[in-house]
């Protein structure tokens, strides 16, 4: 027998599964513009752990990954040592890989030189951000699976890298734009897609 509320659920992009936590994340969250230092950072950051995995596993440890890295205060992050290595190794609650525990300490500090130079991290992100004539014009689920890396992703990564950052491959990077709204990604039927872009309308990153 068909359940009811199914025909009541509202369409969302083909990758959100059933657990709410995957839908609360997609529809609040996700292609929606961020221009908060600390959020940038825990998501750079999140995206590298990620390598490899699947980001439902990344979000179901968000928690563990605030509280085992300070939520991504960065000048704590910055000041973590070989004992902050050994304890988050210890954190049964994250991903327990080391290279991928030191990158995110490393990549603090990184931040902590670039913010030497840029206004705030918001300021550099947002200077990536894609022109919309070289979006595609429609975004379907074959374009989002054909798509997973852009000049703007790869241009990012080259310069993270170049400054020392770790885990910031232009595959990764571009996950990230998705996430933090500097493309919108959401399929052309996805009922959250206008509210991403009303979201994106209202922002304006010349004021960072």
């Amino acid at each position: 027998m068909t359940d009811p509320n199914l025909s009541e659920q509202p369409i969302r992009c083909f990758w959100v599964d059933g657990s709410q936590i995957y839908r609360d994340y997609h529809d609040s969250e996700w292609g929606f513009p961020v221009y908060e230092d600390r959020r940038l950072f825990e998501k750079i950051c999140l995206e590298g752990f990620q390598s490899g995995l699947s980001w439902i596993t990344i979000l179901k440890k968000r928690e563990n990954f605030r509280a085992g890295f300070a939520n991504f205060r960065l000048a704590e992050v910055a000041r973590f040592g070989d004992k902050d290595i050994e304890r988050l190794m210890q954190d049964a609650g994250i991903v327990r890989h080391r290279g991928k525990i030191e990158a995110a300490i490393n990549n603090a500090r990184c931040a902590e030189k670039l913010l030497e130079s840029e206004s705030s991290l918001a300021a550099y992100f947002w200077k990536f951000e894609p022109s919309p004539k070289s979006r595609p014009q429609r975004i379907t689920r074959e374009t989002l699976r054909s798509m997973t890396q852009c000049a703007e992703s790869v241009a990012l990564s080259k310069d993270l890298k170049k400054r020392g950052w770790k885990f910031v491959g232009p595959t990764t990077m571009y996950a990230f734009m998705q996430a933090m709204g500097l493309v919108n990604d959401h399929e052309e039927t996805c009922f959250v897609r206008e509210a991403a872009l009303q979201a994106r309308k209202a922002f304006d990153p010349n004021t960072l």
